[in-house]
């Protein structure tokens, strides 16, 4: 199992800028290490390729995709095409990018998901729904999007990390903050380019990455300096 993490992490580094020193997960990681967030220890492995599960799965994708109301797959779409912390600007009414401290903050929370993402997704090799059936709408289509980046999902690692972190820090709106992660990653799902066990590993994994970011006294430090920009706008006492 070991190996082929390290192997994972190799590929990872490889893929992500062509075997540059950066372009490692651990150089990418801010307060966690690669062992905090080692997929074979935190993660199931998904449904084999042909199996029930998979299949049972591709059924509820196409009734979730098919049931969609088209506000909501227009909402599915604008997901799919915005992918940073200002996902919770609307239903907050505030514009976090203008926030500078709380800004940089999820900015990390962000970076730290997608290295921790980027690791599982290559360890994992799922192919997306989309690739498995081909007839299946989705939103990566005509978009040469990697066929083998299944699982967990991007998307909602960043929705459910951001939204841990942001929680944390606004718990007055803890409930629109953590429904809208919830329906952030919802539509990777009507968008037909994650299975459901995708967005689940997504949201253990992003809990992970929660838990620990808020338990680093580095962490806890910058916190209360986006606390104070959120008090600012009214959104905490």
């Amino acid at each position: 199992m070991k190996s082929g993490y390290l192997a994972a992490v190799a590929t990872v580094a490889l893929l992500c800028g062509g075997g540059t020193a950066s372009a490692d997960p651990k150089d990418r990681l801010h307060y966690l290490t690669i062992a905090d967030v080692d997929p074979g220890l935190i993660l199931p492995k998904p449904f084999a390729s042909g199996s029930e599960g998979e299949k049972a799965e591709l059924v509820e994708l196409h009734r979730v995709v098919a049931s969609a109301s088209p506000a909501r797959l227009a909402q599915a779409k604008w997901d799919d095409e915005n992918e940073d912390p200002a996902i919770f600007d609307g239903v907050l009414g505030i514009k976090l990018e203008a926030m500078p401290a709380t800004w940089a903050l999820l900015k990390e929370v962000q970076e730290e998901g997608e290295a921790a993402a980027d690791v599982s997704k290559t360890y994992f090799n799922r192919a997306r729904p989309w690739s498995t059936d081909p007839t299946l709408p989705n939103c990566d289509a005509g978009k040469k999007a990697n066929p083998r980046r299944s699982y967990p999902s991007g998307h909602s690692t960043l929705s459910y990390s951001v939204g841990y972190v942001l929680a944390h820090l606004a718990p007055e709106k803890a409930d629109i903050i953590l429904s809208r992660a919830a329906d952030y990653a919802m539509s990777r799902e009507i968008c037909g380019v994650h299975y459901p066990s995708d967005t689940e590993a997504s949201h253990v994994l992003a809990t992970i990455i929660g838990v620990k970011l808020v338990g680093s006294p580095v962490f806890v430090a910058k916190m209360a300096a986006a606390r104070g920009e959120l008090r600012t706008a009214h959104l905490t006492n």
